[in-house]
């Protein structure tokens, strides 16, 4: 999944400051702006893995523009942090499944549509039925 981040620009005295709009209360900070994006992806994935874990609902990423007309963002930098959800599962395991060459054809265009593998798209779409199951 792609998350927007709203950085709040830092200089010589503070840190970057960032807001991931979808996920409330995640935020994180870094000295350098690269530090400030690296921190958000560690802070996203920890917020994930709490709400996974939890069986809460993983929020689904909004645009860039829908966010930049919140005059709460004025004046931030924006960027994009991908976070793979299969990587925050508590162990991998492999698995064979077979499927119409047509449909396996869709699932990868749909992960790569969404910055995600097949394999995060395919736990992405079952975390979501299990939470609107729930």
């Amino acid at each position: 999944m792609k998350y927007p981040i709203a950085i709040e620009p830092g200089d010589k005295r503070h840190a970057f400051g960032v807001v991931v709009p979808d996920l409330p209360g995640c935020f994180s900070a870094g000295d350098t702006l690269d530090e400030a994006i690296d921190n958000a992806k560690e802070a996203i994935s920890l917020w994930l893995e709490t709400v996974i874990d939890d069986s809460g609902k993983v929020p689904e990423p909004k645009s860039i523009t829908g966010h930049q007309a919140n005059p709460d963002y004025a004046g931030w930098v924006w960027a994009v942090v991908s976070v793979d959800l299969a990587e925050l599962v508590d162990k991998s395991e492999r698995i064979n499944i077979t499927l119409p060459a047509r449909v396996l054809r869709r699932i990868d265009a749909a992960a790569k549509a969404a910055g995600e593998s097949r394999s995060g798209f395919i736990a992405h779409l079952a975390l979501k039925a299990e939470t609107e199951a729930a």
